[in-house]
């Protein structure tokens, strides 16, 4: 048995996605790497699951240090398949990506990529999402191979917070300004249903940041030309207002 990390690795645009191959090629630099992806783009599957359908997999290259799995599955349904199903042990770190769009702000909340990487934090396994704003499926990922290497790294040899992910998205850019930790920008997604004909929509939609100036958020990082690294965790509690809301509901017998 090799004695070097063990890293699971999925996506949400595909096994055969330029961003994952990439991803894989950066990791085997690390440890030993298993790939459990989907057959074909399941982009904003968040952490959806298949259980009203039989899950097909796919042996597509086993060689020293690398096998590469396809699935028929979500994001998520890979991760419990490689956890539950594949794997003779825990992996010692779990990425997803490179997602080819990047998934700041709001949109974390429906990526497929972030939610291979939550699957992965519920499990305990540390978890990291990469996402690359792009509307390109072809792209240039060499500029921020080094800062991939160095996170993989640092979640490797120190582990993460327990119940706690990073999700890491670069700007395109030819050289990265620098790094940025910081937290989630508020925002939403606007005019979002066109239609096509009567009884016939498809979605569409542009992103509002609500708080463009704020100088300490995933996207200002972004536009600014600088990565972003935030800590995302699985307890949604609005902890803040937790003494208050049980105040309002008394119950007196």
């Amino acid at each position: 048995m090799s004695n070097r990390p063990l890293i699971l690795i999925s996506n949400d645009d595909g096994v055969q996605a330029q961003g994952i191959r990439e991803l894989t090629r950066m990791m085997c630099r690390l440890g030993d790497v298993i790939v459990v992806a989907p057959d074909g783009p399941r982009s904003a599957a968040s952490c959806c699951i298949s259980p009203l359908t039989t899950i097909i997999i796919r042996l597509l290259k086993q060689e020293d240090g690398l096998t590469v799995y396809q699935c028929s599955g979500t994001p998520t349904d890979c991760v419990k398949l490689a956890l539950d199903g594949l794997l003779t042990r825990k992996p010692d770190l779990m990425v997803s990506g490179i997602n080819h769009g990047d998934n700041a702000s709001i949109s974390i909340h429906y990526s497929g990529t972030v939610g291979a990487a939550l699957e992965a934090c519920m499990k305990q396994v540390p978890a990291i999402a990469f996402s690359l704003k792009t509307k390109s499926q072809q792209c240039n990922f060499l500029p921020f191979e080094e800062l991939i290497i160095q996170t993989a790294r640092y979640a490797l040899e120190n582990g993460l917070p327990q119940d706690v992910l990073l999700n890491v998205n670069f700007p395109e850019v030819e050289a990265l300004k620098g790094t940025k930790v910081c937290r989630m920008s508020r925002g939403r997604w606007m005019k979002e249903m066109e239609k096509e004909k009567e009884g016939a929509y498809h979605l569409t939609g542009y992103f509002q940041n609500l708080e463009p100036d704020a100088e300490d958020t995933d996207y200002w990082a972004l536009e600014h030309g600088y990565a972003a690294i935030t800590p995302i965790q699985l307890d949604m509690t609005a902890s803040a207002w937790l003494e208050e809301l049980k105040g309002s509901f008394v119950v007196r017998g």
